[in-house]
């Protein structure tokens, strides 16, 4: 079974301009996820996605793989599809472009559900919530599963509302970890034909509300395997971001 890791990632950025190549310790940060998504077990091949040949030859430059896409496509998953599209693989890892301390294992974790069953189309992750500001912050997107691990909805307002229970969020029982709640991570794993189709979908009442492309997958029938993962990484959407990856970096 080939999987295919893909890696969208454009210049333009309206909080954090050209970030893809952004220096992280003289690499970068484009190449720390292309190295971490080698390393995952499951990944055949690693293709960086992009509109811009500055990018496209910064990763040309380190010995990856870069495939230009249209500028027109307005989200990750259609430059994602593009590039499927003439693809034979079986699988599609979306990796963030944005995630240079994504670990292999995290990748490999969402993978494994596809390659167990057919039946399912397509999956993610999720982490447990250990912090108050997390659980409310619009930026950090929650899920809820059913018993099965298919999501139910994803949302930026807490989920679920614990309606009897909102003191208890303010005491340790939350960042111990006695209320379960997870928040999002946004990788994404399709069977190729899927992710076409999906990518041709019309956008969604709830997608547009929430702003949360995979709603669309649920608002037409469709079902999301989550994975809970403990792993933890950092998302790079403002300078500031980045300086707390350096932190991490050098701590390690």
């Amino acid at each position: 079974m080939k999987v295919t890791a893909i890696i969208p990632a454009r210049f333009a950025s309206t909080r954090f301009e050209g970030k893809a190549l952004a220096d992280i310790l003289g690499k970068p940060m484009v190449q720390h996820v292309y190295e971490r998504a080698t390393r995952a077990r499951f990944v055949s091949e690693v293709i960086v996605a992009t509109d811009d040949e500055r990018i496209a030859t910064a990763v040309r430059a380190f010995g990856g793989r870069a495939e230009m896409t249209d500028r027109g496509h307005e989200t990750g998953t259609d430059r994602l599809a593009e590039v499927a599209a003439r693809l034979d693989s079986e699988i599609i890892v979306n990796v963030q472009g944005d995630e240079p301390l994504i670990e292999p294992a995290m990748i490999d974790e969402a993978i494994q559900p596809l390659a167990a069953d057919p039946s399912i189309l397509m999956g993610t992750l999720k982490s447990r919530i250990k912090n108050l500001h997390d659980f409310l912050s619009p930026n950090v997107v929650k899920v809820v599963t059913d018993w099965e691990g298919f999501a139910l909805y994803f949302s930026r307002s807490p989920l679920p509302n614990f309606r009897d229970k909102w003191d208890s969020l303010k005491d340790e029982k939350f960042t111990s970890g006695k209320l379960l709640c997870y928040k999002h991570v946004g990788l994404y794993v399709y069977r190729r034909e899927f992710l076409l189709q999906y990518a041709q979908m019309s956008p969604t009442y709830l997608e547009l509300a929430e702003k949360l492309e995979q709603l669309r997958v649920l608002e037409n029938g469709y079902r999301i395997k989550v994975v809970e993962t403990e792993h933890e990484s950092i998302g790079v959407d403002t300078p500031g971001d980045l300086e707390k990856v350096l932190e991490r970096l050098k701590r390690q």
